[in-house]
């Protein structure tokens, strides 16, 4: 008879037959190595950080849910303005662009009016 070993530390496997792993933590690791390798997962992580970053910055530079600054603030801070999760446009015609439940909208004079969703704003 063939001995087993885990197939992510090499341990030898004693129990049941169709064993792959000593124990949770190696089948932890190796199908997060798995994942590692797949080009789309990585994708996918590396564009949820950046949107994660851009609410921070948002959520941060707005603690009472609606402030008014320069654009360049946002820049210094490592705000990505190609990464949001959604757009809400209004009857009058502005697009409010949002990072989850934070959004901005453009302004003139390379301002940003930063705003947190409310109710009122669902559409009808």
């Amino acid at each position: 008879m063939q001995e087993r070993t885990c197939e992510n530390c090499s341990v030898k496997l004693t129990g049941r037959i169709d064993k792959r792993f000593c124990g949770d933590q190696c089948r932890s690791v190796a199908k997060n190595s798995r994942k590692a390798q797949n080009a789309g997962e990585r994708l996918m992580k590396e564009i949820n950080n950046k949107l994660r970053h851009n609410r921070f910055v948002l959520q941060r530079h707005s603690p009472e849910g609606k402030t008014t600054l320069r654009r360049e603030v946002l820049q210094a801070a490592g705000f990505d303005f190609r990464h949001f999760t959604h757009l809400y446009r209004t009857k009058q015609g502005n697009t409010y662009y949002f990072c989850y439940d934070y959004g901005y909208l453009l302004l003139p004079d390379e301002k940003v009016l930063i705003v947190n969703w409310q109710p009122y704003m669902e559409q009808s």
